[in-house]
């Protein structure tokens, strides 16, 4: 058989079915997106006050009311809402991944900084899981946990859009998923680093804001 390349648009670009997808909110945590957070708080004085925290921090703010309006929607369609967070499981965080390590992120569990956000507080039945390296899908059972539950199609947001966030969309499009990225739902440290992370990523996710996708879960779901 000869080779061929006949990319099918069509199955990526599909809406989403509530009863086959899951939404997972990507380290949207007290520990990197909180004035109060270690890693706010922990920064030399020069890096706290540098333009690219600055923009950083005006972003989470810009997403909360989105992550929030996300969540209510998909909870509304019966969406699966799952959470990540950075943390360890010991308290001296022997279990890290080398690059958390090397990088200094230690999140002790039961810790404040562990917290999801006040805005997307985690229902009493929803999945926050903990992980220790950029890949959600590498240090925790995401994949297992979204097999059992029959998801096909994921929504991916939060932080940091070309790190954790872009690192989820490859992982779980090779995983057989197909990815849907709410754009302006995912933070970064500057403009340049966020349009680069979508145009890289682009052939490997549907994007959509996060207002379309709220749309797109009324008309699927009408009340």
């Amino acid at each position: 058989m000869a080779a061929y390349y006949r990319p099918q648009t069509s199955p990526r670009e599909a809406a989403l079915q509530p009863a086959s997808a899951a939404i997972c909110f990507i380290d949207v945590q007290v520990f990197n997106c909180c004035s109060t957070g270690a890693m706010q708080r922990d920064l030399p004085p020069a890096e706290q006050a540098g333009e690219a925290r600055r923009h950083f921090m005006q972003r989470v703010e810009e997403c909360k009311p989105l992550w929030a309006s996300l969540q209510q929607a998909c909870r509304s369609a019966g969406v699966e809402v799952l959470y990540t967070v950075i943390q360890s499981l010991t308290m001296d965080g022997r279990d890290r991944g080398r690059d958390y390590k090397l990088s200094g992120f230690h999140v002790p569990p039961g810790s404040r900084d562990a917290q999801v956000l006040d805005c997307i507080p985690p229902g009493p039945d929803e999945i926050v899981l903990p992980k220790t390296s950029s890949s959600v899908f590498l240090s925790t059972p995401l994949h297992y946990l979204l097999q059992n539950l029959g998801v096909r199609q994921l929504v991916l947001c939060g932080c940091v859009t070309d790190q954790c966030v872009e690192h989820a969309v490859r992982d779980a499009c090779d995983l057989g998923y197909l990815v849907t990225l709410a754009t302006d739902a995912c933070a970064t440290h500057s403009i340049q680093r966020q349009q680069a992370s979508l145009a890289a990523v682009v052939g490997y996710c549907r994007q959509r804001t996060a207002d379309q996708l709220v749309q797109e879960l009324a008309e699927a779901h009408p009340a």
